[in-house]
């Protein structure tokens, strides 16, 4: 199979993170987590986007170079290959679509943080935010994915294994799974492959 694996929210816990590192931050503004079940900063910490662009040149850095990946995230997919699945790596991550020095600064980023966290794929996608056309293009059976417009788009062409988060707890329906840790994902992967061959 080719599976598509997500980065942010699916290889890394960026829940959790914007929380930490976004209640550390606004803390010093006098301001608490308003909404924990929010995707965007702005939703979580209810602020103008203007304070949220100001966090984001703060901690993007930090962000993209030093936190690790989930537990398990590397073995599962190791796994995944070596029973000879093709792993296809497709981000939306800001600035990795751009075409100048800054979009290529952002790219190596993200191929040294998947290196430095041993995170295996046959292929990498720099996406725009909607993955659907991605999806089909390169062919994928099967995406890993935590936004939740992805998951309801990607879902009516092919199964999502949506990595869960308290944004995405509503995402129900047909074609979608809803994993809990890597090795959920590892079990619905095999339940897919039963189904598809």
């Amino acid at each position: 199979m080719r599976i598509g694996v997500d980065i942010d929210g699916v290889l890394t816990d960026i829940e959790q993170w914007q929380l930490d590192v976004g209640g550390k931050y606004f803390s010093t503004k006098g301001k608490k987590v308003q909404n924990p079940n929010g995707y965007e900063i702005s939703e979580i910490f209810d602020v103008e986007e203007k304070e949220e662009s100001l966090f984001w040149d703060d901690y993007l850095y930090d962000y993209i170079t030093k936190e690790p990946a989930r537990k398990y995230a590397s073995e599962v997919i190791h796994q995944l290959r070596k029973e000879g699945n093709e792993i296809y790596i497709i981000t939306a991550r800001d600035y990795t679509t751009q075409h100048d020095d800054q979009g290529e600064e952002a790219r190596t980023i993200v191929k040294q943080w998947l290196r430095q966290y041993h995170i295996e794929y046959d292929s990498i996608v720099f996406s725009p935010e909607e993955k659907l056309e991605n999806c089909k293009k390169y062919h994928i059976d099967v995406m890993i994915e935590d936004k939740v417009d992805n998951i309801n788009k990607i879902s009516i062409e092919l199964p999502v294994i949506c990595f869960h988060a308290s944004y995405n707890q509503k995402c129900q329906g047909k074609n979608i799974y809803c994993a809990y840790t890597w090795y959920d994902v590892y079990l619905y992967l095999q339940e897919i492959r039963q189904k598809k061959y």
